[in-house]
């Protein structure tokens, strides 16, 4: 049975991604109503995923010294004062001020990205990855709430289709700060906290830590661009508001729903075939949207990416865990975040542009070549790990 934190933890993530499903179906949009150019439609989605990415190292290395509970709480904090701003940003139809606004909601974001990791620490080491699992499993609750928030916060305020979700989004914050207070997070330990370990070079000579941070890059990114992609070639294409939320909450579902089975999976067959698998669900994505247009070709095209990117995520962050002792902790995993979330921020700013340029079949082609990529260094890396394995026994 897992500890009572890591259930608290997985109701932080299923929060923590419900704000940020609600931020993805609108978000987007918001840009297409204010930005000066075309081009600068999901500039606030990518400047949300470079917060995200820029707080990384500083969070995992704060946490490190002060402990998990205040990492988070600040987390939250930030994450209020991003809602409210984005609030005033629409009343003020500001464009600037709501691109702010997302890359402060960006940085709480990436400080409760280590949720994933405070669930590890709260067990046994045999319960990590159903941890891990446990906690990206929250997404469930949020792939049902978050889409559902979008569509309802609309009616709030009949002067602006946008302006109730971050009325729900500060909400939302400030319930994850109660919820942190009552957890009985660790405090980090001696040996955490002494200083030295491996550098970043002898650090990435671990065939699996290059495993861990390939996929789980590659794999983020994809998913975000497609992702962020979609509601505009759907909206193109004369789909109401509801379709797209519909669409965005089976997505997330299928990013979410599997976890549950994912960590007895990876116990099973082993962390490499799942990400494998996830890899090849990622290229089936690709593939459905060559095929059609129609809602439901969106649908299986966008359940299959995320099932995809459940299992790389996933098996990437389990990997992880293995590459570091207890004084490296923060050093790989802020720099694992900040590659994985640096991509996130790649993939939101590329996808307008995309979208725009090449519409959504030559836009899923475009992401061939980094899949197959990923497919090979994690081959290749668990290749190398098997014969340095030989070699030292």
């Amino acid at each position: 049975m897992l500890p009572l934190t890591v259930w608290g933890l997985a109701l932080g993530q299923a929060l923590l991604i419900s704000g940020n499903i609600l931020l993805v179906s609108v978000t987007a949009l918001i840009g297409q109503q204010i930005a000066p150019s075309p081009t600068l439609i999901t500039l606030p989605v990518a400047l949300q995923f470079l917060g995200l990415m820029g707080v990384t190292l500083p969070a995992a290395h704060l946490m490190r010294w002060l402990g998990r509970k205040i990492g988070f709480l600040m987390g939250n904090i930030i994450g209020v004062g991003g809602a409210i701003l984005a609030y005033n940003a629409l009343v003020l139809e500001s464009f600037t001020l709501f691109c702010v606004s997302t890359f402060l909601l960006g940085m709480a974001i990436g400080v409760g990205q280590q949720y994933r990791f405070a669930a590890v620490e709260a067990c046994q080491p045999s319960q990590s990855a159903r941890a891990i699992a446990l906690v990206m499993g929250g997404g469930v609750l949020a792939a049902i709430l978050g889409p559902n928030l979008a569509v309802w916060s609309r009616g709030f305020f009949p002067e602006s289709s946008f302006l109730g979700a971050f009325a729900v989004l500060i909400g939302l914050y400030i319930f994850t700060m109660l919820l942190i207070v009552s957890l009985p997070l660790k405090k980090p330990s001696t040996a955490e906290q002494q200083k030295g370990g491996r550098s970043y070079l002898e650090l990435l000579r671990q065939p699996i830590l290059v495993a861990a941070v390939a996929s789980g890059s590659i794999g983020y990114g994809i998913m975000v661009l497609v992702m962020t992609a979609t509601p505009l070639a759907m909206k193109s294409l004369g789909y109401e508001f509801s379709d797209i939320a519909s669409i965005i909450q089976w997505h997330v579902l299928g990013m979410f729903l599997p976890s549950f089975i994912t960590g007895r999976l990876i116990t099973r067959f082993g962390t490499v075939p799942i990400i494998q698998l996830g890899c090849a669900l990622l290229l089936l994505c690709v593939l459905i949207a060559q095929l059609g247009t129609s809602y439901w070709f969106f649908w299986v095209a966008l359940v299959a990416l995320g099932v995809g990117w459940n299992f790389t995520f996933i098996g990437a962050t389990s990997l992880l865990t293995l590459t570091y002792l207890p004084n490296e902790k923060a050093k790989v995993q802020g720099m694992n975040d900040f590659l994985v979330f640096g991509f996130s921020a790649a993939g939101a700013l590329l996808a307008g542009h995309f979208q725009h340029w090449l519409g959504w079949e030559m836009l899923n082609l475009v992401m061939l070549p980094p899949i197959a990529f990923a497919m090979w260094v994690v081959w290749v890396s668990r290749r190398n790990h098997k014969r340095n394995l030989a070699t030292t026994a």
